[in-house]
């Protein structure tokens, strides 16, 4: 039986979504709504799974066999439609590391590397923190949705950029970027010689109707100048066991990023991490099904409330991941009055959506992933403080 509606109390788990409120939100008496975790338990058997891994009672080095990347390869066929071959298989423990990886084994300091804001907010950081350059190509919000500013993105490639760091599915807008659209952008960026870093780790997670497509899936010569990164994370909830896998089909480029995994010790999976990646893949499927169809009510849910009771706020048209983007700007309120508005009186913890950048001043981000009581306990009590503004 899956069951999304199951309140689980996450107090005193050192859950960085619930144990941290005090020092980000300076109160206790927040509905935590924001890290990009789930409050649901992932599949149950990743739980037996890994319990019965438990009993064994030594917990010493693992390898990466055949049976995972076997799951890992049978998952992106049978969900994206994209046949690798496992040989073309790197790990380590998440996104994140393996996009600092990139950044230092593919550019020098100096160099510029293009993003598409407002967007997740490590990704100015793995630059910054190299001594690289950000670029933006800042995405066009028509009021419903983004698009793609094609001409400043061709324009900025033309500046010298060296690597452009794609959010696809993007975080935080929840465009699931079309076949067309990808297929743009790689051309561009081939034309330029510009190395295609690709997050692709909410590709799993788009609602019914929408397709996810794996940007290095569109054609050979786009695989051999594209790194992806991708993670069952996400998708089942698996985020702290840290388990990730980038997919480089180019040898050189391969060769050259375990290298630089493997310098830095970011090669390998934890124990429980390796279980875990192996079994949601083997037997997710349903449940990844169910979650999608949940994921939609809930999105469907926040935009009837906010239609019904509210025309100071809107939800950004979005396709995919379980991150709403929230449009403030007709409450009025600058972006600190806005956060303490959402803390103070709404008493819910929603990431401020300049953090992801200036563009996304007066936005918020909403996670939904949590039983429907708490996304209605959390809706309530902004429009509760809209009505009393």
């Amino acid at each position: 039986m899956i069951n999304f509606t199951d309140i689980h109390d996450r107090k005193q788990t050192r859950s960085v979504k619930w144990d941290i409120l005090q020092t980000v939100f300076q109160s206790e008496d927040v509905l935590p709504m924001w890290v990009a975790d789930m409050d649901f338990q992932t599949p149950q058997p990743v739980i037996d799974a890994l319990v019965e891994r438990s009993k064994h009672g030594i917990f010493g080095y693992t390898i990466l066999d055949n049976d995972v990347k076997g799951e890992i390869s049978g998952w992106l066929e049978r969900h994206h439609g994209w046949s690798i071959d496992t040989d073309w298989l790197s790990f380590s423990p998440g996104v994140i590391a393996s996009l600092h990886m990139v950044i230092q084994a593919f550019t020098n300091p100096g160099d510029k590397v293009l993003i598409q804001t407002p967007v997740y907010t490590p990704f100015y950081s793995v630059i910054t923190k190299h001594d690289r350059e950000v670029v933006k190509n800042k995405l066009v919000y028509n009021g419903d949705s983004y698009q793609i500013n094609f001409d400043d993105f061709e324009e900025k490639l033309k500046s010298g950029v060296k690597a452009f760091i794609l959010c696809s599915p993007h975080n935080p807008v929840g465009r699931v970027w079309s076949k067309e659209e990808l297929k743009k952008l790689a051309d561009l960026c081939m034309s330029y010689n510009v190395l295609i870093v690709s997050d692709e780790i909410h590709g799993d997670l788009t609602f019914p109707g929408i397709e996810h497509f794996p940007v290095a899936a569109l054609s050979e010569e786009i695989s051999h100048e594209t790194i992806t990164f991708m993670s069952p994370s996400k998708t089942f909830n698996l985020a702290g066991l840290q388990a990730s896998y980038i997919v480089t089909s180019d040898k050189e480029k391969r060769k050259i990023l375990n290298n630089q995994l493997e310098s830095q010790g970011h090669h390998m999976l934890n124990t429980m991490g390796n279980l875990a990646l192996e079994i949601s893949y083997k037997h997710g499927d349903e449940w990844l099904t169910e979650l999608r169809k949940v994921l939609h009510e809930h999105r469907n849910y926040v935009v009837d409330m906010f239609e019904q009771h509210t025309s100071k706020l809107k939800v950004v048209q979005t396709e995919g991941t379980y991150l709403l983007w929230i449009d403030c700007s007709k409450l009025g309120l600058d972006d600190k009055s806005l956060k303490e508005f959402m803390t103070k009186k709404a008493k819910v913890g929603l990431n401020a959506g300049v953090e992801y950048g200036k563009e996304g001043s007066q936005f918020m981000r909403m996670n939904i992933a949590c039983p429907k009581a708490t996304l209605v306990e959390g809706v309530k009590r902004i429009i509760d403080a809209v009505h009393t503004t």
